[in-house]
């Protein structure tokens, strides 16, 4: 018996026809980005979000206070070590955090500063929030390219599986 290998190159689906003797079997296969994140069109707090065809965030507004901005909660897709990387608008911060089934944060929230952080037993959904650092906002207009993969190491930026994931306001 000998083993076959298949690397994807990019996201989407296809399928595999194998065939021995008179047996033959099609397999679905499923390459999904390594960018873990939901995210999609959101408006609130000021600042309105929409997704570029190239699946990055575009964010324009100005924040209506310190810390108000947009969220998105979705499932956690992954256990162990994740690293945090992307592009920022000045005057914006991401950050993503760890919620129990209860809701309650588990652990600290993951960011540029803190970009490499293991994902805290009993993660069942993490929330991606988009916000202004500003003691008084200004007005922004501009895109993000936010990434959270497993493993410790930054790859090149890559379009999540699902942008339609609509946002919420973040208070």
């Amino acid at each position: 018996m000998g083993a076959l290998s298949i690397t994807g190159i990019k996201p989407g689906s296809t399928s595999l026809k194998l065939t021995a003797g008179k047996i033959t079997k099609t397999v679905p296969i499923t390459v999904l980005s390594r960018n873990l994140l939901s995210y999609g069109p959101a408006e609130g707090n000021g600042l309105t979000a929409t997704v570029n065809s190239d699946g990055s965030l575009h964010v324009t507004g100005t924040a209506t206070g310190q810390w108000r901005g947009l969220s998105w909660t979705f499932p956690c897709p992954v256990q162990g070590t994740v690293k945090v990387s992307g592009t920022s608008i000045a005057g914006l911060s991401f950050n993503i955090k760890c919620f129990d089934a209860k809701g309650q944060q588990l652990g600290d929230q993951m960011n540029l500063g803190n970009s490499v952080m293991a994902i805290p037993a009993g993660t069942v959904s993490l929330f991606l929030n988009v916000i202004s650092n500003e003691a008084t906002p200004t007005a922004k207009g501009g895109d993000l390219r936010i990434q959270l993969e497993s493993g410790d190491t930054a790859h090149e930026w890559m379009r999540p599986d699902n942008t339609s994931l609509k946002g919420g306001v973040m208070n």
